[in-house]
């Protein structure tokens, strides 16, 4: 009977063993798993803070098209990262709050990315617009006087004598 105790508790202890072991193992999978989205978070704090010292100060310092295509590589990141989050939240047992967050930002970035990326366009047609008249204006196209007719050229005759 007590070689039978040995065995059985030699059993369980081994059994018991594998358990701990085998739910390491899972939770250095899970780890491994939950820990990929660090490298979105870290690329969209990176985007984020390029966004940020941009705009500081009193004069913007950034296009608008590099403002574009900030916002796009923003818009990007979130993409990856709610799917990536809608995938994993239960396996990883990420808060909804932390979800509807980031689901919040994300809306919050599309909106700014079509606004800044319109007027991106808008800010490409007006230089197309004020080059071809600047042209314009170069091949004697007009526009050369002063309130906008022909320009004077050629010489003019000083009258002679008393005036």
């Amino acid at each position: 009977m007590t070689r039978m105790r040995v065995t059985v508790a030699a059993l369980a202890g081994s059994l018991l063993g594998a358990t701990l072991l085998g739910g390491a193992a899972q939770a250095q999978a899970q780890n491994a798993e939950c820990g990929a989205i660090q490298k979105t978070l870290t690329e969209r704090k990176d985007i984020v803070s390029k966004v940020n010292a941009a705009s500081q100060g009193k004069k913007a310092k950034i296009t608008a098209a590099a403002a574009c295509t900030l916002f796009t590589k923003l818009q990007a990141n979130g993409t990856e990262g709610l799917k990536w989050i809608t995938a994993n939240k239960d396996w990883c047992s990420i808060p909804d709050s932390f979800v509807e967050g980031f689901k919040a930002d994300h809306g919050r970035v599309s909106t700014l990315r079509t606004k800044v990326c319109q007027a991106a366009v808008q800010q490409a047609a007006m230089e197309k617009k004020a080059r071809a008249m600047a042209a314009q204006q170069q091949q004697g196209g007009g526009g050369g006087g002063l309130l906008g007719g022909p320009g004077l050229t050629g010489s003019f005759r000083v009258p002679q004598g008393a005036l």
